[in-house]
């Protein structure tokens, strides 16, 4: 792979996935003089342009987008087959539903081939940095990097960068981090850009039916069918594998009953699902492992306060989480509701991103009422 011209810091790959916030991206970019290469990251998933409900990213309409908003911008451009880092992607997704555990393949993807795999390709290319369209901001304080929450509430995507290595985020560019995502598509629309009024992508790339049991079908995924109880034991109904279910799930699970019921534990080596109310799916403590510290290193005591998100769209929770041996135990503030094991769990102060690590292990609050299943439900 080789593009000409001289190598500096002012160039830039971008990652353009097809969308309106990586063309934008790219298009802010280019406005401040950055000498730029557009990259296209195929997974190899394929999709039928046609069907409006599928919105999935790096299709080949996607990657025809790219190509012409870089041609519109008049800058060198890459389609890179990615198949089989994708691969391996999807692979960790399944074996993470078959352990029983609820899998974060874009924190994955972002650690492993955003900030990892496209750094390899800027260092190929002679570029220093590296921008994608996601909405957070960064910046260097003290020669340490600093990531913060975009100003659009509604669309950060910081928690989604706790895995990333500090390194990697010093050598990238988040256009969009100060931005609303209105003021994106006004933007997008001013600069003529083809995308400005394209749907947004769903979440899993690779999962374009919106629906990730039909995967494990298409992949022929081992199921660990069983039973589901609920909390004091009582068998409530069969199931066709823990596989289709996650923790906090409230719908689905085909039990009817006069309050919500929601999964509180899975044990695929039983094929045991626990149901039990909204109350006793909340966790007053869990463990954290593969910890990531981004800007910020923990005290010598091990024990600090932050706020601590468990998923995508949760709430910061207060919590003190005290650090040993490479592991974080938290304590909330409060108990939360669905913590799931696999999941990620980013630690803040405020706006900034301290790091985080993978939930290996949460202690649910009713726990010790649960008799047969308290151990599968303090695992959960």
């Amino acid at each position: 792979m080789s593009v000409s011209g001289p190598s500096s810091d002012s160039r830039v790959v971008v990652a353009m996935s097809g969308g309106v916030d990586s063309s934008v991206s790219a298009w802010m970019l280019q406005r401040e003089g950055r000498d730029l290469v557009g990259l296209f990251m195929r997974n190899g998933v394929h999709v039928d342009a046609s069907d409006s409900h599928k919105k999935s990213c790096c299709s080949v309409s996607d990657a025809r987008d790219a190509r012409m908003v870089a041609a519109s911008l008049g800058i060198p451009f890459q389609a890179v087959d990615l198949k089989q880092e994708f691969g391996e992607i999807i692979r960790y997704f399944l074996r993470e539903y078959a352990r029983g555990r609820t899998p974060n393949p874009c924190a994955i993807c972002n650690r492993d081939l955003k900030f990892n795999r496209l750094l390899s390709f800027a260092d190929e290319l002679g570029a220093q940095y590296v921008a994608t369209g996601h909405y957070a901001r960064i910046d260097v304080e003290q020669g340490r990097v600093r990531v913060r929450r975009g100003v659009d509430s509604s669309k950060d995507q910081s928690y989604q960068l706790f895995s990333v290595a500090e390194r990697h985020l010093a050598r990238a560019k988040l256009p969009l981090g100060g931005l609303q995502k209105s003021q994106v598509r006004e933007l997008a629309a001013e600069a003529g850009l083809r995308t400005a009024a394209k749907a947004d992508s769903q979440e899993i790339c690779f999962v374009p039916s919106n629906d990730y049991r039909l995967l494990l079908q298409q992949r022929g995924a081992a199921l660990h069918p069983g039973q589901l109880v609920d909390t004091s034991g009582r068998v409530l109904g069969p199931h066709a594998g823990t596989e289709h279910f996650t923790i906090g799930q409230r719908r689905g699970h085909g039990v009817a009953g006069g309050t919500p019921l929601y999964v509180v534990a899975l044990d695929p080596s039983t094929g045991t699902v626990v149901l039990g109310s909204r109350e006793e799916c909340h966790a007053r403590s869990m463990l954290v492992a593969e910890l990531n510290w981004i800007g910020f290193d923990p005290p010598a005591s091990g024990e600090f306060r932050a706020q601590v998100q468990v998923r995508y769209h949760h709430d910061p929770a207060e919590a003190t989480i005290t650090v040993s041996g490479g592991v974080a135990e938290v304590l909330f503030d409060l108990p939360q509701l669905a913590v799931a094991p696999g999941q990620g769990a980013a630690f803040y102060r405020g706006e900034q991103l301290l790091g985080g690590g993978w939930i290996e292990s949460s202690v649910l609050v009713n726990s010790c009422a649960s008799a047969p299943f308290a151990s599968e439900i303090e695992r959960a």
